[in-house]
């Protein structure tokens, strides 16, 4: 496949067909990539940055999946003191059982099955997404831009991948090394293959009519953030 432009195929994942265990095996299997490929680096950089300063905070995690990210959050938020409402929003009405079960009792975390949409005007601080972004169409990455934009007080995150040769060859070995879902196998090469460049998101910026800043952070992931 070539990586001149971005593929527009679907992922298994979003098959609404895909039996709920295959879909809950797959979630949980992402949560693993996410540790080996330290996901979470960028977005708890970006969260303690938009904490300093302050004691309390009001963030929403807009496609959470599996909820290991807002755990993560949860967890360095509790290490320092910091008083944290934590929200996921997720399309798919399978991922708030499997984040739920996988999240212990007592944390900050409320999972939602819904749009982001229906979530504007509530107060928001902080709004991030992981490995959302090149799910989107491009209307609704405008949209989705514009909407965190208008909604977080504080500042957004958009941490994704890297369209990345060596990323897309090299993906597939690291994931039959470690026995990764085939559902993850074949989508987590297909998500690179759909994810953007660094020199294409200050345009989709610049359409959008929103300033942000493009980063590219080791292992392979491009992140865009605003902070006020």
């Amino acid at each position: 496949m070539s990586l001149a432009t971005r593929a527009i195929a679907e992922e298994q994942m979003d098959a609404e067909d895909l039996p709920a265990d295959t879909y809950a095996a797959v979630l949980r299997d992402l949560a693993r990539v996410n540790r080996v490929t330290l996901a979470a680096r960028p977005t708890l950089s970006f969260f303690r940055r938009a904490a300093q300063g302050r004691n309390r905070l009001k963030l929403l995690d807009v496609g959470f999946g599996d909820g290991d990210m807002l755990r993560r959050i949860a967890g360095w938020a509790a290490r320092r003191g910091l008083e944290v409402e934590l929200v996921g929003v997720d399309l798919n009405p399978r991922s708030q059982a499997v984040a739920a079960a996988h999240t212990p009792a007592g944390l900050p975390i409320r999972y939602v099955t819904g749009d982001y949409a229906d979530l504007a005007r509530q107060g928001w601080d902080v709004i991030v997404s992981s490995l959302v972004a090149h799910h989107m169409s491009h209307g609704q990455l405008l949209a989705f831009l514009r909407f965190m934009e208008a909604e977080a007080r504080v500042g957004w995150l958009v941490n994704d991948l890297h369209r990345h040769g060596f990323a897309y060859r090299g993906y597939p070995l690291l994931a039959r090394a470690f026995g990764w879902h085939p559902v993850v196998r074949a989508d987590g090469q297909l998500s690179i293959a759909r994810s953007y460049r660094p020199a294409e998101w200050p345009p989709i910026l610049a359409e959008a009519g929103v300033p942000g800043r493009v980063a590219r952070v080791f292992p392979f992931r491009l992140c865009v953030e605003r902070l006020r």
